[in-house]
């Protein structure tokens, strides 16, 4: 009998995870929750997944448990596309949010964003889409 080739499956994704990597487990929880006011979806001990919206969910993993190790370099960024930034943008600052940059319009990107830093380096940036984008 022939070997058949398999397919690829076709019935969806059900979750999509960013996994990050963390030294400081705790105060990584407080700002995504805090902070961003993400829910905790799945609380693995040592891995605890936050929804972000729709299917969209970040991990957070310390970093002595998971398949990956800490880095200082970061790598992933995180981007929110939210409806109102500047609002984003004033909650953030009084927070006192580490790394953040200045509110700009790209008119190339047809948004309007800023940048800021989660308690270990990871950059999230927030946007807004331009009216036309």
């Amino acid at each position: 009998m022939p070997k058949q080739t398999p397919q690829r499956p076709t019935d969806g994704i059900v979750l999509t995870i960013t996994f990050q990597y963390y030294r400081d487990l705790p105060t990584a929880m407080a700002f995504y929750e805090d902070v961003l006011g993400f829910e905790l979806a799945i609380d693995q001990g040592w891995s605890r997944i936050y929804r972000i919206d729709g299917q969209a969910h970040v991990g957070l993993v310390d970093e002595t448990r998971g398949m990956q190790n800490w880095a200082e370099d970061k790598t992933v960024q995180i981007c929110l596309r939210v409806p109102d930034v500047d609002a984003w943008y004033a909650w953030a600052q009084s927070q006192n949010v580490p790394g953040m940059t200045e509110l700009r319009d790209s008119e190339e990107l047809g948004i309007r964003a800023f940048a800021m830093n989660d308690p270990e380096g990871y950059q999230i940036e927030v946007q807004t889409a331009k009216p036309g984008h």
